[in-house]
């Protein structure tokens, strides 16, 4: 268990430790066990081994849960037909191993444990397990002979040996059942034949959408049949799966709107290989079946991940055909007032966080608030005349004469009123960049990012401004009984009764005029801060100190740009004394300024300004999104991942993060090499002259 002060280091700069998954596959075994009744042993029977390396909950899309069957045999080192804790751990301790992978596959064939890979035994296990239809490999070729030796000198394969010859298998087989179908021998074959190979070669790494649109290769040339060159081509790509992924998801976050072109792609990959890996004819092939559905050859992550991930499954559309029309429109009618609901419960959620944060970033920063207002109503420019020689000459004497209480006056109000200000602010920013935000890419424009703080400022005037007139008030309030004998105190409530509804939107034009820069300028310099400078992704999260310097830091130019806007709020809202001028309107007001005291007076406060403004926004954020961290709206995504230990990076687009335990991870890659044999490894044995039917999804992936 984490100390204490590795939970706190965690909390502020973030973290990125790995879970323990090895408690958690002792766990598994625990859990999957059962008990024998005459020794008390618990031990796992190959049904139980299966729920344990492949939990039901899990997507196996083109390999059946029973093949995972086939590592029972791995597991059982004792050949009992049952699995204790001491297989269990060995076991474990395999899945471990960095080529883990390849070494369960050996262990398959290494039926004695002597290390070697005998030609018999692997021949006979594979004959066993081979499909009766499948399309026939010849052991006897030259290259399986580079191999296992030649019919009359066959030899032993090591370990390093076998799993060489694991890697080319799959290479090999297409090659082979390419000149089995090209009885011709002019190097071409017809798509539904490559259609056929492919599934019994790559079926269980590929997904449903590109299964089906295999015999459209043959379009990427003039004829109508598929080359050697292209089948050669397309198998490149799928074994460069993973690198490909990284290729696109670079290529699309440096793209302005999210997609990019053939162009872009081949660019890209020059920036990531160490050499160009990909060659024009793989381009063509993978913005082939990634642009079947977009035609335009601009393409996000969204079209490729129907190529890339495998998992990508094609919407059954059978048991759908069987609802009727009527059904139908009550179930979208049901899913549309669900929908409408939850978003407003979803608005309140995030209403009800802004003002827990708001009103928390308001107290923290108040002082210096309270400060910055009696420096912007001073306006005798005359030494002797002023009040205040600074901001820290004023925090002094506001202490000295209405002693350290005198820093929060009229701070219940302005916690009061702050609450659904920020809220509200916070609201509208997230509902509007929502709504602009490209679902496919995730990324937003950013002329829109700057009209959602824009809009957001625009709309929390209607809280704002009562609120500043009644904490400005307040504010000063103190050094108007220091200067007018018998000058009583008022509350808010009396300031509200005596401004009235009218008299408290007083400013609210130069409200507006500070508010809605502010926003449209703090809220996208947050939002980069956050992802360029300190790296937030889906899956990086940033802890506390980082959201803090970002709201920090994002603050300063908002605060100090809009200073005259706030200068002049600041004038129009206060009360104006005996001798002072009056002023009458926004314009009269800016132009007066300028005239008595200059074009310095505008940017009065501003230090005290900033001060107050970048820590309360970087408090306030801070406190937003760890809210929304600890206190998710229920059903959503955060919540989601909240109750899992590993959550997915972005549902549906690229390689997805499985949830399940290591076991499940490592066992399906073990499982994927020994179904490049043959795809019918583990698979139940049908009576003879029966064969399992060709379906693109292999059956049923949940059993």
């Amino acid at each position: 268990m984490a100390s204490v002060k590795e939970t706190v280091k965690a909390s502020l700069v973030g973290t990125a430790e790995e879970p323990q998954l090895s408690q958690q596959v002792k766990a598994n075994f625990l859990q999957h066990a059962r008990k024998d009744e005459n020794t008390g042993e618990l031990y796992m029977t190959e049904e139980d081994f299966i729920d344990a390396v492949a939990p039901k909950q899990e997507d196996y899309h083109k390999i059946k849960r029973e093949q995972y069957g086939i590592l029972f045999r791995v597991a059982d080192r004792r050949k009992t037909g049952r699995v204790n804790l001491a297989d269990w751990a060995t076991f474990e301790n395999l899945l471990a191993k960095p080529d883990a992978e390849y070494e369960i596959a050996f262990r398959l064939f290494d039926v004695e444990g002597t290390g070697t890979v005998k030609y018999e035994t692997f021949q006979k296990l594979y004959l066993q397990n081979k499909g009766s239809d499948s399309i026939p490999f010849d052991w006897n070729s030259e290259w399986a002979s580079l191999y296992i030796g030649s019919k009359k000198t066959r030899h032993d394969m090591t370990y390093p040996q076998f799993a060489q010859m694991l890697r080319g298998l799959q290479g090999e087989r297409v090659r082979q059942a390419f000149h089995y179908f090209d009885k011709d021998g002019d190097g071409y074959i017809d798509p539904e034949d490559f259609q056929r190979i492919i599934l019994e070669t790559s079926r269980h790494k590929l997904s449903d959408y590109l299964l089906e649109n295999l015999p459209t290769l043959c379009n990427i040339s003039t004829g109508s049949k598929i080359s050697y060159a292209t089948v050669r081509a397309f198998q490149n790509v799928m074994r460069e799966m993973d690198m490909i992924d990284l290729i696109v998801r670079e290529a699309t976050r440096r793209s302005e709107d999210g997609k990019i072109t053939r162009t872009d792609f081949l660019n890209e990959a020059a920036r990531v290989t160490r050499f160009s890996q990909f060659t024009p004819m793989e381009a063509d092939i993978l913005f082939h079946f990634a642009g079947l559905d977009a035609p335009s050859g601009r393409l996000s992550l969204k079209d490729f991940a129907k190529v890339v991930d495998a998992s990508w499954h094609t919407p059954l559309v059978v048991a759908e055909n069987t609802i009727s029309s009527a059904s139908d429109a009550a179930t979208k009618a049901v899913d549309k007032s669900r929908s409408a609901l939850y978003s407003l419960l979803e608005s309140v959620h995030h209403f009800a966080l802004g003002s827990i944060a708001g009103a928390f970033g308001a107290f923290m920063v108040y002082p210096i608030d309270l400060v910055k207002t009696r420096m912007q109503n001073q306006r005798s420019t005359r030494v002797g005349e002023r009040l205040y020689n600074n901001s820290i000459d004023c925090a002094r004497k506001v202490i000295r004469n209405e002693g350290f209480l005198g820093l929060y006056s009229g701070v219940l109000p302005q916690l009061i009123g702050v609450a659904p200000e920020k809220a509200i602010k916070l609201t509208v920013n997230d509902l509007v960049r929502g709504y602009f935000t490209d679902r496919e890419t995730g990324k937003i424009k950013y002329p829109y990012e700057i009209l959602a703080g824009g809009a957001a400022g625009g709309c929390q005037v209607i809280f704002t401004n009562p609120l500043e007139i009644v904490k400005i008030r307040l504010q000063v309030q103190g050094e108007v009984a220091k200067n007018v004998e018998g000058a009583p105190r008022r509350s808010a409530m009396w300031i509200v009764r005596n401004l009235g509804l009218v008299g408290l939107y007083k400013g609210a034009s130069a409200c507006l005029l500070r508010d809605v820069p502010f926003s449209a300028i703090y809220f996208p310099t947050y939002s980069h801060l956050k992802s360029d400078l300190f790296g937030e992704s889906p899956t990086k999260k940033l802890g506390v100190v980082q959201l803090l310097t970002a709201g920090a830091i994002a603050g300063m130019p908002a605060a100090y740009l809009t200073t005259p806007c706030d200068v002049i709020k600041t004038r129009l809202q206060v009360e104006a004394r005996k001798g002072e001028t009056k002023y009458t309107s926004l314009r009269h007001c800016a132009t007066t300024v300028w005239k008595e005291e200059g074009f310095k007076a505008f940017f009065k406060g501003g230090p005290a300004r900033i001060v107050r403004s970048s820590p309360q926004f970087g408090f306030t954020l801070a406190a937003y999104e760890i809210l929304q961290k600890w206190l998710p709206m229920p059903g959503s995504e955060a919540a989601r991942e909240a109750l899992t230990p590993t959550g997915n990076i972005e549902p549906g687009v690229g390689l997805q993060v499985a949830k399940a335990p290591l076991p499940y991870l490592r066992s399906r890659n073990a499982l994927k090499l020994i179904l490049d044999l043959d795809e019918n490894f583990g698979r139940i044995q049908l009576p003879q002259g029966q064969s399992w039917p060709r379906v693109l999804g292999g059956g049923s992936s949940k059993q």
